[in-house]
């Protein structure tokens, strides 16, 4: 069972996600390190791949991708777009230096390997291979941190590859779940933020959302139903040419979107109903105290005729009616003063 008080209003991870947005040129990967540590993210992620193993020469291209590439095969832009490990490791150094913390999502078993190697502390498993079998058993015998996407996913899917996970080694309270929706841009009436809740309440799991929306209204909705990881995509021009660009931030508007998350945090307070120091005040001037509402002499009972409520600065609270009502007055009171007992 989540214990809504410890994570419902701790700090909400923001993962930056370059993914190829570098267009295969390191100098490009460690720009984008430099803008998200400049907007302040908590992570900012990249996609480890080895083309010959991620798809066949003949796959086509997504719809969102043809919209700005050159290249006419999945295969052909992949190859392009492919970072070796070598280029992993300065990407590496360049987030330790600029404190941030370095993230990737592998889309084969040989980068799950690589990541291992470069000894990365959260795997990132994509919304194309929640259904990956032997990549997710592979994933969950490492027994890191797990975020798991879920686009394309129902929820069958999403807790068979959680039981595989879990199943292989890693422990159910190390896998967060992302809810998405893998178009890029998504429009907003394609979002269905609601899966949030509906994930939260039914898998018990730490919920975030990875948002291809355009604008920053979906995630600050998603962070008021409960997501606690937002990942969104980010670029350094978004007039280069590549898949993801046009569906991302730009410099600017991410270091605005970090900006409004954590303004937004601070708005959703505490999982608790009492009022703050400055409403304590205000209220001993707004909330009405008991007042008589004509002479009242000793002895005489109060009633809803001799007692009316008024602001006032001192007496007693209106809360206290009921238990004045039918009692005797124990000295007179004049019109308009405050009762006391």
């Amino acid at each position: 069972m989540i214990n809504l008080k410890k994570i419902a209003f701790s700090k909400v991870v923001i993962v930056a996600e370059a993914g190829v947005n570098h267009n295969g040129k390191i100098s490009n990967a460690l720009k984008l390190v430099d803008l998200a540590s400049k907007a302040k993210a908590d992570y900012v992620k990249f996609q480890t791949f080895v083309p010959e193993l991620l798809t066949s020469h003949d796959t086509k291209l997504a719809e969102y991708q043809k919209k700005n590439i050159s290249e006419n095969s999945h295969f052909k832009m992949l190859k392009k777009l492919a970072i070796s490990e070598q280029g992993f490791r300065k990407i590496i150094n360049r987030c330790n230096k600029k404190k941030i913390k370095f993230m990737s999502s592998p889309f084969d078993i040989k980068s799950v390997d690589l990541l291992k190697k470069l000894n990365v502390k959260i795997i990132k498993v994509p919304s194309g291979e929640i259904t990956n079998i032997p990549y997710l058993r592979k994933i969950g015998s490492l027994k890191k941190k797990i975020i798991l996407s879920t686009g394309m996913s129902n929820i069958k899917e999403i807790k068979k590859a959680i039981n595989i996970l879990t199943k292989s080694g890693t422990a159910k309270k190390k896998i967060s779940i992302l809810h998405c929706n893998t178009e890029y841009p998504a429009t907003i009436d394609k979002l269905n933020l609601l899966s949030i809740k509906y994930m939260k309440n039914n898998l018990k799991m730490n919920i975030g959302y990875s948002d291809h929306s355009e604008g920053y209204e979906a995630s600050l909705m998603a962070i008021s139903l409960g997501a606690k990881i937002i990942e969104k995509h980010f670029t350094l021009n978004k007039n280069l040419k590549g898949p993801d660009h046009k569906a991302s931030l730009s410099p600017k508007e991410l270091i605005t979107f970090v900006k409004k998350i954590r303004l937004f945090e601070k708005s959703l307070g505490k999982y608790q109903k009492k009022p703050y120091k400055q409403e304590v005040q205000i209220s001993k001037v707004v909330r009405k105290k008991i007042l008589a509402n004509k002479d009242i002499l000793k002895n005489q009972k109060f009633s809803f005729i001799n007692l009316t409520t008024k602001r006032s600065n001192k007496g007693l609270d209106a809360s206290n009616w009921d238990k004045l009502i039918g009692k005797k007055a124990k000295k007179n009171f004049k019109k308009d003063q405050v009762i006391t007992i």
